[in-house]
């Protein structure tokens, strides 16, 4: 009987000590609970992450192992498990980045790092900046400061966002089927200082981004809550003035509420006045309802105005007509706002099964007055143009995910489906004149335009090996009625798109990662160029891959290299400037892309990113076969310093070469290097900082296009570089105070 009950004993001990599951939830200083957070075992390399409840589950994990806990901006923690059956809470504290507590985790977006790092060390100052983080994608405006961006990346001109899918706390950017062009995306109704992570990625390899994500995505997520409220007030050159306000309504564990808003106005550095103004209000609630259930809602809307000088022919500067900063006709510009309604609800149906869901409405207005070509088409009004339309967007979606495991594999299975519906009335293409009279209009209609998407994946982890299989349904219904035909008609047409996807990672070490990239991709065309070729090649797809790897060759050093390609099986651009569709072909693109970061000292950061893309069309002959405005070669490097209390600083340098404006190369567009500027300093609740763009003061052309116009004394027309030039020296100051 002694040895039977010794025995038993002697089990029920063993058993103890054999691995189990633990559980935990990991918070902040306020005991909110923090998501993202990578928890490593030390003792098996098992890892896993915080979910949006802050709660995490790690399997094989015995007592007198080791978790680690590390999170960008937080202080990494380390706990030796005691229980295997008590639930932890691990809370974490702020610090500074510091680069030698990143660890490397095996997962598909792991580069999201670059810009983690990059947002805390030199923080985004203006709606443009946010676009800037993503190394590689270079930017340009050209049409006073109201309008999208123009985008450039991976040998793209993505125009305002035909190749690039744009999100905002799962709100879509990207505009289908717009006035102005396919993708349209304005990140305007952004303020700046909300903007908590930038996650991207490059390539068709994701299986939650259906439409435009062809060159990549970036989808920005703004702040669940504020530290302090706070006032910033800032001032420069050119009658630029800003004011920002941000105010916390709610700070509790549990619940949190802010509001912010933001004011901005300036001429720029055109002698003709842009006479630019915005105005944006955003509101954000979060909150835990209950153990298992989050919500949030978000409410926001901007306003702009402006005037612009437009696009300014190279001949009209060097015969003395007019100066860098002048005009050919500057009665160009626009107006355009958007609101936005968006909920989210997130729910934990079990420790390994979690449903993310959301749902949004959108009004968006928008009317752009432009002239491009002058005097080409109407020798005595003018070239102006308006594009006008009143949009309606509704879109719901939901994700599944569940986690698994077995004992040599673990990870987990997830699935999606996403409607969207726009609806854009009174979409308009006229000529004008004086932005007062309308000449012709030349489309006028309203567009309908459906997209249902579903998509299922896995990530399973397999010793030091990751898989991640996935495939996308994308199923699109376009109806067009023109409002320019004397009978009532819709038109239609419909289509669907399958696109799998197959990741490989290989996780070497803590510090050195290789990955394999594969995917799928495609961009809609626009609803009218869609019931105009009757659905015929209206969905053109891409195919490409990247490999790559990540390093950490020392604890203060990151370090990615990728070689990458992209074949485009049919590229039509909808030109929305002249109501035409132009069919380029098949199209082929590969590069290599860096990037390094290197913290030497734990207030001085460095960084570099690098991009070398080669692009060509495939049907044409050689010296006839290049893309305009593709950029073979981007550089974007800078050094910043910043201490938590006291002296903060930076200096940044962008350089884009020389590339082809036209197919033959014949015009080229002229790259440039310019480097900003930026210092402060922090005393206890204030700031007070300078900024300074185009440090040198370098002449160089923000946006260039190979176009044809006449001007008004020409006989014959010319094609030759349009630009619009850069800012030149540009100082502007700020003063913040946190309350």
């Amino acid at each position: 009987m002694k040895t039977i009950v010794i025995t038993i004993v002697s089990c029920f001990f063993s058993l103890t000590l054999i691995a189990q599951t633990i559980k935990g939830m990991v918070v902040n200083n306020q005991n909110q609970p923090l998501q993202e957070v990578n928890i490593l075992n030390k003792k098996t390399d098992k890892h896993t992450h915080s979910d949006e409840f802050g709660n995490f589950m790690l399997e094989n994990v015995s007592i007198g192992d080791t978790l680690y806990f590390s999170h960008i901006g937080f202080e990494s923690r380390s706990y030796v498990v005691k229980s295997l059956t008590e639930e932890l809470v691990i809370k974490l504290k702020l610090k500074s980045i510091a680069l030698e507590e990143v660890v490397l985790a095996p997962r598909v977006d792991i580069l999201n790092l670059i810009t983690d790092i990059d947002i805390q060390t030199n923080p985004v100052n203006s709606s443009q900046d946010i676009l800037n983080k993503v190394p590689g994608l270079f930017i340009g405006q050209h049409a006073g400061g109201g309008k999208a961006e123009q985008i450039f990346l991976r040998g793209f001109d993505i125009d305002h966002g035909t190749d690039i899918n744009l999100s905002v706390d799962g709100l879509p950017v990207n505009m289908v089927s717009h006035a102005h062009g396919q993708g349209y995306s304005d990140l305007h109704f952004v303020i700046p200082e909300t903007v908590d992570k930038i996650d991207f990625g490059k390539g068709s390899y994701y299986e939650d981004k259906g439409n435009f994500a062809t060159a990549g995505y970036v989808q920005f997520q703004t702040k669940e809550r504020l530290d302090k409220s706070s006032i910033k007030l800032e001032g420069g050159q050119f009658d630029t003035f800003r004011l920002l306000g941000m105010f916390n309504v709610l700070n509790e564990a549990k619940h949190n509420a802010y509001i912010s808003t933001e004011y901005l106005a300036t001429d720029g550095a055109f002698e003709s006045p842009q006479n630019f103004s915005r105005i944006n209000v955003f509101g954000k609630y979060t909150g835990y309802l209950n153990p298992t259930d989050k919500l949030g809602v978000t409410l926001s809307h901007f306003t702009s105005k402006w005037d612009a000088s437009g696009q300014i022919p190279q001949r009209a500067v060097d015969s003395g007509l007019i100066t860098r900063f002048g005009a050919i006709d500057d009665t160009e510009g626009g107006n355009t706002s958007r609101s936005n309604i968006l909920i989210n609800y997130d729910k934990m149906i079990s420790d390994s099964e979690t449903l993310k869901s959301f749902g949004y409405i959108s009004k968006y207005d928008f009317e752009l007055f432009s002239n491009f070509t002058f005097f080409l088409e109407d020798p005595v009004n003018g070239d102006q143009i308006k594009q006008k339309e009143d949009r309606t967007i509704f879109g719901v979606s939901s994700e599944y995910k569940k986690v698994f495991s077995g004992d040599k594999f673990n990870g987990h299975w997830n699935a999606g489906i996403s409607l969207r519906n726009d609806r854009s009335f009174s979409n308009e293409l006229s000529r004008t004149l004086n932005r007062r009279q309308t000449l012709q209009r030349i489309q006028f209609g309203d567009i309908n335009e459906t997209n249902l998407g579903g998509f299922i994946g896995s990530t399973i982890e397999f010793g030091k090996w990751t898989f991640n299989p996935s495939v996308r349904l994308d199923y699109f219904n376009f109806q067009y009625n023109d409002a320019l035909q004397t009978q009532y008609e819709t038109q239609k047409e419909s289509k669907a798109i399958v696109s799998p996807k197959f990741n490989v990672i290989y996780d070497y070490s803590d510090n050195l990662q290789f990955y394999v990239k594969t995917g799928k991709g495609f961009h809609s065309n626009d609803t009218r160029v869609v019931v105009a070729e009757e659905g015929r090649e209206i969905l053109p797809a891409t195919y490409g891959f990247d490999t790559g790897v990540v390093w950490k060759p020392t604890s203060k050093m990151f370090f990615n290299l990728a070689y990458w390609y992209l074949y485009v099986e049919q590229e039509f651009v909808y030109v929305g400037d002249a109501g035409i569709v132009e069919p380029s072909g098949e199209t082929r693109r590969q590069g290599i892309d860096v990037s390094y970061r290197y913290q030497p000292l734990s207030w001085l950061y460095w960084s570099v990113d690098a991009n070398y893309t080669h692009a060509r069309s495939i049907n044409d002959p050689d010296g006839q076969n290049f893309i305009p405005l593709a950029p073979d070669f981007t550089l974007v490097s800078g050094l910043n310093i910043n201490f938590k209390d006291g002296f903060y600083g930076g200096i940044n340098v962008r350089h884009i070469d020389d590339r082809p404006a036209n197919e033959d190369n014949s015009i080229v567009a002229e790259g440039y290097t310019v480097a900003d500027l930026n210092m402060g300093y922090r005393w206890k609740d204030v700031s007070f900082g300078v900024q300074v763009q185009n440090l040198f003061d370098v002449d160089w052309n923000e946006t260039q296009f190979a176009t044809e116009s006449r001007l008004q004394n020409e006989v014959n027309p010319v094609e030759e570089i349009h630009f619009t030039p850069g800012t030149p020296f540009f100082l502007k100051a700020s003063i913040q105070y946190n309350f």
